[in-house]
């Protein structure tokens, strides 16, 4: 019996992709181990002090395995990964999951605090503009989204730092004394993810108005109210959805960002998250914590990706998905 190409195409997609993110990840494993070893520097001479000693240098060598060939030293760490086991520290002697486990807490406490708040704000706000295009409320929508979208997070983060925190004293500046346990000091998570949210928020709510925009002045909307459908049931049932598959796409984005690219955020307000560790990792030449927690980061953003694709795949079902 032959099988429809209806009902074939969306498994070859989700073949192809699964396929594309199986290479991809293989990649990310290999530019990561590449880029490592072209950091400059020598982890041994780090860790052998301020006046190393040639023989402390080569009998530390031999104990990290750094005098192995690469590609040994390779096939060892790519053979672990599978089973979890990311390497070992080169500083402190422990395992680099721990690592991983000690950041993990605060990094995916702020980007669930930020997503929870993203959704409805930008959903909220693309709909409210796309219902008044072209009057007052998109105009001012428009503008203040553009205006904050143009501020950087460290810019933003000194500006709410220096008025709430230090002038005002509303808010504490930063998370230094409550450790891992943010949940429990609310009021320090409440500036680190006002700066996280405002730029996404921007960019989600634009991509919500103008796909809203555009449905809206499609023929097939003019032609729903001509037969009488009713104004709410053309945005909501029809102009909707054809914004949300831009916009599951752009949470994926956004999400990746907030679990592997919030240094700058963390560092800011002093937050023990990924994002410090692998800062720490890098100033220490600590290459195992750098490697194992570069591996996450990308394996992150493939698996992100990739169910966004899926998503908006199954969303937009006559359209085809980028791989």
């Amino acid at each position: 019996m032959t099988r429809s190409p209806k009902a074939s195409g969306p498994r070859s997609f989700v073949a192809r992709r699964l396929l594309l993110g199986v290479a991809q990840t293989v990649a990310v494993v290999l530019l990561v181990f590449a880029l490592t070893e072209a950091l400059p520097g020598d982890a041994a001479v780090a860790l052998a002090g301020d006046q190393p000693d040639p023989a402390r240098i080569a009998a530390i060598r031999e104990a990290m395995d750094l005098d192995r060939p690469a590609y040994a030293r390779l096939a060892d760490w790519a053979a672990g990964l599978p089973h979890g086991d990311l390497g070992t520290s080169l500083t402190s002697g422990r395992p680099v999951s721990g690592y991983l486990a000690d950041g993990s807490g605060p990094t995916l406490l702020l980007a669930c605090l930020t997503l929870a708040l993203l959704v409805p704000l930008g959903l909220g706000l693309g709909v409210l503009a796309a219902r008044h295009e072209g009057r007052f409320v998109d105009r001012l929508v428009s503008s203040v989204t553009l205006a904050v979208y143009a501020v950087p997070e460290f810019a933003l983060g000194v500006l709410l730092v220096t008025v709430v925190a230090l002038e005002l004293a509303w808010l504490p500046p930063t998370a230094v004394g409550y450790g891992t346990d943010l949940l429990a000091h609310p009021a320090a998570l409440v500036l680190p993810v006002l700066v996280l949210l405002a730029r996404p928020v921007c960019s989600l709510s634009r991509l919500v108005r103008a796909g809203m925009a555009d449905a809206l002045a499609s023929p097939y909307a003019a032609h729903a109210r001509r037969c009488g459908v009713s104004g709410a049931r053309v945005r909501y049932g029809h102009a909707l959805p054809n914004a949300l598959a831009p916009a599951v796409q752009q949470l994926a984005r956004t999400a990746d960002w907030l679990l592997c690219g919030v240094v700058v955020v963390e560092a800011l307000f002093v937050i023990p998250g990924l994002g410090t560790v692998l800062l720490n990792a890098v100033a220490e030449r600590d290459v195992p914590v750098v490697q194992g927690l570069a591996v996450v980061f990308g394996v992150l953003t493939v698996l992100l990706n990739l169910g966004a694709d899926l998503v908006a795949h199954r969303l937009t079902p006559r359209g085809e998905v980028a791989a």
